[in-house]
């Protein structure tokens, strides 16, 4: 299988399998010299681990990383980095039952159509348990961008509710276990999750990233425009099925008078932005502004009501995915799409300084 890979000079390789021994990444550019520890990453990981309250998947993995290559004495020596993820809590035989059927919502029927072959196990590669390796390689690509640039996430919509703007508190999102920036709509969310989870339904959500301190220049005209890096990169992200840089598709509604953000000169004698309905690109450069991208992650496609299906047989059947699984694969892709910001922005931060220095 190719398209493993992602990024020009900060490149990132992921490997494995939702049921395999082990999953991970290989992160080829990375810098030398700059410090970096398993601890480091493991914090990361370990806001996105499976099991960590009622609302996720009760899968039990501790996701410890490893780094196998690349760091020698705390340092990166500029070679391939690899960073192993054992997994350690598969259930294989909760899928022995559906094994030649198809789920709806996922990738079986694709994959076996493109290779003839499928890992059944949990999906196997097309598994959300991949996203770990991003969350890894996203600690590495903090490094490379320094403790200048801040990337933040937070959960904005689950379903049909989502949060009041007004109550945005960024110190909210680490108290509780949906990341919400809005304490209010935490108990709201408890409450509609709870029913989802008892129905053995599903349900969708919005996640918004951001980044502070990223300064003016990066991404490149045409076809290297860095919104459209990362809206490609926020949409390889499992159960992604829309992207949004800034306004987004408000934009469509607004007019020019309202959709200008006009400028002014700050106290310290810089270009500044009255508004950010750009989403702190322009012409797919950055402009200085807080980066603002939104992704929408559809229902967890594994539940327990009967849907309808064929086989691989090519016989109509009814299918019900056991197993664990998320209730709302949302509350964990926060981290995700913080790791993906992160890996787009660096190495869009060293393809800057390979063509314009600095």
């Amino acid at each position: 299988m190719s398209d493993n890979s992602f990024g020009k000079l900060f490149r990132v390789t992921t490997w494995g399998e939702s049921h395999g021994p082990a999953i991970g990444c290989v992160v080829d550019g990375m810098p030398p010299r700059l410090p970096i520890t398993e601890e480091e990453i493991q914090k990361f990981l370990d806001k996105r681990k499976p099991g960590q309250s009622r609302f996720t998947t009760q899968r039990r993995e501790p996701d410890e990383v490893k780094i196998l290559s690349g760091v020698f004495e705390g340092l990166t020596t500029g070679t391939p980095i690899c960073l192993m993820i054992e997994n350690t809590d598969q259930r294989s035989k909760d899928y022995g039952d559906i094994k030649d059927k198809f789920r709806p919502g996922h990738a079986d029927y694709t994959y076996m159509e493109k290779y003839g072959i499928r890992d059944y196990r949990g999906g196997g590669r097309s598994s959300a348990r991949e996203t770990a390796s991003r969350v890894a390689a996203g600690a590495l690509a903090r490094k490379v961008l320094g403790i200048g640039i801040q990337i933040k996430g937070a959960l904005v919509q689950i379903g049909e509710h989502k949060i009041n703007r007004d109550n945005w508190d960024w110190d909210q999102v680490e108290q509780n276990p949906f990341w919400c920036p809005d304490a209010e709509m935490v108990p709201v969310w408890e409450k509609y999750l709870d029913g989802i989870r008892k129905s053995g339904s599903s349900i969708g959500a919005v996640i918004e990233v951001r980044a502070m301190g990223v300064p003016a220049g990066l991404g490149a005209p045409i076809y290297g425009k860095l919104d459209s890096d990362l809206a490609a990169a926020m949409m390889t992200i499992n159960a992604a099925k829309g992207v949004e840089i800034g306004e987004g598709m408000n934009a469509a509604r607004l007019t020019g008078e309202q959709n200008a953000d006009e400028m002014y000169m700050d106290e310290d004698g810089n270009p500044a932005f009255n508004s950010n309905h750009a989403g702190g690109i322009l012409g797919g450069i950055s402009n200085g502004d807080e980066i603002i991208v939104r992704f929408s992650v559809k229902p967890t496609s594994s539940i327990l009501t009967p849907r309808k299906t064929v086989d691989v047989h090519g016989e109509e059947t009814e299918i019900v995915t056991k197993g664990r699984h998320d209730p709302c694969v949302g509350i964990r892709a926060v981290p995700v799409g913080e790791a993906m910001m992160a890996c787009v922005l660096a190495d869009h931060l060293m393809r800057h300084r390979a063509q314009c220095g600095g």
